[in-house]
């Protein structure tokens, strides 16, 4: 546990209030797209104290709080952990290839693009409050695009559910998800 004064009482509020909030729009997402179970073990880790205290020690409201570990440390322990054990986040998916003998990206099972795309929307919703559009989440993926490490095939699928879910709406597009789902 952090002891660092720094962490305001308010602060552990928000951020259990924020996370659980983003947490309970993920499993309602994962209901909508066929996969319930999943979104009910969603992002338990930010429960950990790992997560959590980092989280309410750099609480800001309107981005990560591993933003704000990275803004003081350069890295992010909290991230480190959680991308670790959450499979729904493409930083899972590296491993060292055979040929290049570098870490590489892994095409990510469907089931954890789903995840994905409803945590991304989820996210967009709690950041961006009431500016949120169905826009947000594909122009969020696209600002950043070229500066990760993800398998081409992940990005090009979950794009793709975005783009639907821009030009169509989110009824389409969790219509569409189930039906691949079954696939």
């Amino acid at each position: 546990m952090i002891t660092d004064e720094k962490i305001h009482l308010s602060n552990i509020w928000k951020h259990f209030r924020t996370i659980t909030k983003h947490r309970h729009l993920v499993i309602y997402n994962c209901y909508r797209a066929g996969i319930l179970w999943q979104g009910l073990r969603h992002d338990l880790s930010k429960y950990s104290p790992t997560e959590f205290w980092v989280g309410a020690k750099y609480y800001q409201g309107y981005r990560s709080p591993n933003e704000g570990e990275r803004d003081a440390y350069g890295y992010s322990k909290a991230w480190m952990h959680h991308k670790g054990r959450n499979k729904h986040h493409f930083e899972y998916w590296t491993d060292y290839s055979r040929e290049t003998k570098q870490l590489e990206p892994c095409p990510m099972p469907m089931r954890y693009i789903i995840e994905m795309f409803c945590d991304r929307v989820a996210a967009s919703k709690i950041y961006m409050k009431e500016n949120y559009s169905d826009r947000c989440p594909l122009e969020y993926f696209r600002q950043r695009k070229n500066h990760r490490m993800i398998h081409p095939e992940t990005a090009n699928i979950l794009e793709n559910l975005l783009v639907m879910l821009a030009e169509k709406g989110e009824k389409e597009t969790f219509s569409y998800i189930r039906s691949i789902k079954k696939k």
